[in-house]
C-alpha cells in the first residue's frame, strides 16, 4: 500500500515562497500530482509530472508561480510555490494522478495578505 508524507507548509506573507516536498512508498505510479483543498472548495490537482520523462502540467491559477519537479532516486517529488497569493491558502496533498483511493495528511499552506 502507498505511503504519502507531505511536508513544508506553513506561513507566508502575500509574494512569499514555500517549497512543499512528498515521500512516496509502497508502490511506484506513472504520474504524480499536487492537489489542494480549499475550505469550502472542492480539491483539484495544481500540478502534475510524468515520473519517467518528467513533462509536467499546471492548473491555469498557478502556471508561471509554481514548478513542480521529481527525484527517482530518492521518490520524493516537490513543488516550489512562488509570488503567493491568499487564493493559495489551502491543504495541499500529493498523491498519484490520476489520483489513488488513500490520502496523506496533507501539510498547512496559509498566505496572508
Amino acid at each position: 500500500q502507498v505511503q504519502l508524507v507531505e511536508s513544508g507548509g506553513g506561513l507566508v506573507q502575500a509574494g512569499g515562497s514555500l517549497r512543499l516536498s512528498c515521500a512516496a512508498s509502497g508502490r511506484t505510479f506513472s504520474s504524480a500530482g499536487w492537489y489542494r483543498q480549499a475550505p469550502g472548495k472542492e480539491r483539484e490537482v495544481v500540478a502534475a509530472i510524468n515520473w519517467s520523462v518528467g513533462s509536467t502540467h499546471y492548473a491555469d491559477s498557478v502556471k508561471g508561480r509554481f514548478t513542480i519537479s521529481r527525484d527517482n532516486a530518492k521518490n520524493t517529488v516537490s513543488l516550489q510555490m512562488n509570488n503567493l497569493q491568499p487564493e493559495d491558502t489551502a491543504i495541499y496533498y500529493c498523491n498519484a494522478v490520476p489520483p489513488l483511493a488513500n490520502w496523506g495528511q496533507g501539510t498547512q499552506v496559509t498566505v496572508s495578505k
